[in-house]
């Protein structure tokens, strides 16, 4: 059950996180630059270079937090925002349920992305009907096969839940399908030389750990499926490595049309979008890609990341 708060305790946190807003500027959209975008694949469509995640780390802003935090991220331009019917806070509220209180008033000007977790097309069914009700929304933009495996079986997927999304999209429910990885290039390879995937999220940092840039982004821009980088930050960005190189790593990937990361405060926020609003084609051409990976040359293990690791749930804060 999602757990409730006091409408005073909502009203002081959210004035508090609104008056921080204030006072830096970042409610003048006048003063602001405008957030970039760039195109997806051939989805038609166009997704900020910032895009916002619903996952373990947005589940760790308390009650009072996370809502100014959505509003803020929907009044900067950001346009994806990305979940699943997983991302749970133990046994209180989902991410889902979260995006449900805020999101659907803004529908008609944002782009919403959601995962099932299920192989058995029933199931995943079951779960994306609940995912609908849970964020109050009649469709979404992306659905995704959540965590593309290397042991994935391609051709019993393609009978089964994958036959299940192209159905729902034909029905409008799903605008555009695709899965998500953070474990296999090869699959991800396999899956978009192999199916007609309109869209992927892709872990992609300066560890190099999984090779995505190198095995699944040159099928990605043949194929032209639309690419949003993740796990940009999540155990990278510390002593050595500053938040800005992490972004534009991703941005700077030929085929990555938007990063997705997730925020704790709205401070973390506040920085990530001034850091996508000064992005130029200029930092892009003087970024030293190659001097961060040699930086991070020693976390490319699977044990050293903590969402590489096989224990490793996204659904959990930790």
């Amino acid at each position: 059950m999602t757990r409730s708060i006091s409408r005073r305790s909502f009203l002081r946190n959210s004035s508090a996180g609104l008056a921080l807003m204030a006072g830096t500027g970042a409610l003048s959209s006048a003063a602001a630059p405008a957030m970039p975008t760039r195109p997806l694949g051939k989805t038609g469509l166009n997704v900020s270079l910032l895009s916002f995640g619903g996952g373990s780390q947005f589940l760790m802003a308390k009650d009072g937090l996370w809502e100014p935090m959505l509003e803020r991220a929907v009044a900067s331009g950001i346009n994806l925002f990305d979940t699943s019917c997983g991302y749970q806070w133990k046994s209180s509220t989902s991410s889902e349920n979260r995006f449900g209180a805020i999101l659907p008033r803004y529908r008609k000007s944002i782009l919403v992305s959601t995962k099932f977790e299920s192989r058995d097309p029933e199931k995943a069914r079951k779960e994306f009907d609940r995912s609908l009700q849970r964020m109050k929304m009649d469709y979404v933009d992306f659905l995704l096969i959540h965590s593309i495996e290397q042991s994935e079986d391609i051709p019993a997927l393609e009978k089964g839940a994958w036959a299940m999304m192209r159905k729902l999209k034909a029905e409008k429910l799903a605008r555009f399908i695709g899965f998500s990885s953070m474990n296999s290039a090869a699959k991800s390879k396999e899956m978009m030389e192999k199916l007609d995937v309109d869209m992927a999220i892709l872990a992609m940092n300066a560890t190099k750990y999984g090779d995505f840039a190198k095995i699944a982004l040159p099928v990605a821009r043949e194929k032209k499926v639309g690419i949003i980088a993740m796990k940009l930050m999540r155990d990278v960005v510390g002593e050595t490595v500053k938040p800005a190189e992490a972004l534009y790593y991703a941005w700077t990937q030929d085929g990555v049309s938007s990063g997705v990361v997730g925020h704790v405060k709205i401070d973390q926020l506040e920085a990530n979008l001034a850091e996508a609003r000064s992005f130029t084609r200029e930092k892009a051409a003087s970024f030293d890609r190659r001097g961060l990976e040699a930086r991070l040359a020693h976390l490319a293990g699977p044990r050293a990341l903590c969402w590489a690791r096989p224990d490793y749930r996204d659904s959990s804060y930790a």
